[in-house]
């Protein structure tokens, strides 16, 4: 079975939007490119009853979760303790997590507020900080990491060795400027005829012309490229020149 896998972005900056997400499109593609299928992605307000009920229904349905946000050292910081919550353990202060902080932090600088991004839920794995020490952790299937996108970045690099990873996905994008109602029903008899890919339209407005970007994803690349080219065809017959490239990027 290919694994799959869920983000849990949490924070009410996000959710106001005085915060854009930076991380959700760089998790995907890193985990598109170990062959992990991003199947949801979900934004929850720092309130323990919405992250603990979040954690708990991603974790039961995907092989793995990625938590962004909450684990720094103010009050609205939760993440950890919910986690904890979710999972029924306790949540301790952790002797290796002190360490790393002591070490980062200048003597007399290490104050209580800091320390509580040591504490860690039971059983929790720590995920390295290479850039601010303040650690992340794994548990279970669950990737608690930081919402600052340098500092996850640097954490999902280390965690990514860990992930036992699927098929390798390949993918062929064609553009093309035609409407996406001129191609709809030749590209719904397509994906009939392909139904182990993924085909997706997605329409653009460049250089003052309309046009649309149809990428096929797949597991098998023989059957990628035989469709890119089919699609291709089609494409032509409908008075299109298709562009194709490798990759999910049209």
């Amino acid at each position: 079975m290919n694994p799959t896998a869920a983000v849990l972005v949490i924070g009410n900056e996000i959710l106001s939007g005085r915060t854009k997400d930076a991380n959700l499109g760089h998790i995907a593609e890193a985990l598109s490119g170990i062959g992990v299928r991003l199947r949801e992605a979900r934004v929850v307000p720092d309130l323990e009853e919405e992250i603990v009920a979040a954690v708990n229904a991603l974790r039961a349905r995907y092989t793995y979760v990625f938590t962004t946000g909450g684990i720094g050292p103010t009050h609205d910081d939760i993440t950890s303790a919910c986690v904890a919550k979710a999972f029924g353990v306790a949540l301790e202060r952790n002797p290796e997590a002190v360490a790393r902080l002591e070490r980062h932090y200048a003597s007399g600088h290490l104050n209580e507020a800091r320390l509580r991004m040591a504490n860690i839920p039971a059983g929790g794995v720590l995920i390295d900080n290479p850039i601010s020490q303040a650690p992340g952790f794994q548990l279970g299937n669950v990737f608690v990491m930081a919402g600052v996108p340098n500092i996850m970045q640097a954490m999902l690099d280390g965690i990514l060795p860990r992930l036992a990873g699927g098929p390798q996905l390949h993918a062929r994008t064609v553009a093309c400027e035609l409407g996406e109602g001129v191609i709809a029903a030749e590209l719904s008899a397509l994906q009939d005829r392909h139904p182990d890919l993924e085909i997706g339209s997605y329409p653009y407005f460049r250089h003052g012309f309309f046009g649309v970007s149809l990428v096929l994803r797949g597991t098998n690349e023989e059957e990628v490229i035989a469709a890119a080219e089919e699609l291709g065809g089609i494409i032509r017959q409908l008075g299109g020149t298709p562009n194709v490239t490798i990759g999910t990027k049209g």
